[in-house]
């Protein structure tokens, strides 16, 4: 019996249907694995400061968290992998501590991040199998210079990396036009160690341009 046009357009259309469904299927496994790869690799730019807030987590402060000592009012990104409710931002109270779930209170004051990570991990070791934290210093709040008189762009600036007096000049926009730069005073406690500012860029007397500690104050009269 000879098959009309129609019917053959009909079983043309249900074989390719039964062809292209298991490749539909197998496609549709495969976005899911491709997008669950995504996923997994996508990073944790959604976790919030712990206890509730915005997206945090950047890059971080320019500290080497094997030797920078935590201070009061430094804030610290804790990342626990695959724990996000423990994840986020944490700032180091007044009192020299920390607050996390689970765990509660950890000194912070005096540690290193490397310390600190280490703390938290064994701290964690009694609520979590082999937990895996990640800590990374994102504001220096607790070690400051501060820079007033005769330059560009006075102000207060934190102390992150060793920092010498030159160096803090030019961070502070440099001497204005009349400013006396052979008369700079560093006031660090009852100390007033003076500072040429000429004679240090002539590569003489370098020996005055020290290291800054926190709470030193340069004046440029």
């Amino acid at each position: 019996m000879k098959m009309t046009f129609a019917n053959r357009i009909s079983i043309a259309a249900i074989s390719l249907s039964l062809c292209f469904t298991p490749l539909h299927a197998q496609l549709k496994k495969d976005a899911k694995v491709v997008t669950e790869v995504a996923d997994a690799k996508k990073p944790m730019d959604d976790l919030k400061p712990i206890g509730g807030g915005g997206p945090v987590g950047g890059p971080g402060a320019p500290v080497d968290p094997k030797t920078y000592k935590l201070g009061a009012e430094d804030v610290v990104f804790i990342r626990v992998w695959k724990e996000p409710d423990l994840s986020g931002m944490v700032m180091v109270r007044p009192d020299g501590k920390i607050s996390m779930p689970l765990i509660g209170e950890l000194p912070a004051v005096g540690l290193t991040p490397e310390q600190l990570t280490k703390n938290i991990t064994e701290a964690l070791n009694q609520w979590l199998n082999r937990p895996e934290v990640f800590l990374s210093v994102q504001q220096v709040n607790s070690k400051k210079f501060y820079v007033t008189g005769e330059v560009n762009k006075p102000g207060t600036f934190a102390l992150v990396t060793p920092t010498t007096v030159l160096e803090a000049l030019s961070g502070s926009g440099g001497l204005r036009e009349f400013a006396n730069g052979k008369r700079i005073v560093i006031i660090r406690g009852t100390k007033r160690l003076k500072f040429n500012f000429k004679e240090v860029l002539e590569g003489k007397n370098l020996s005055q341009n020290i290291f800054l500690e926190s709470g030193d104050q340069i004046y440029v009269p």
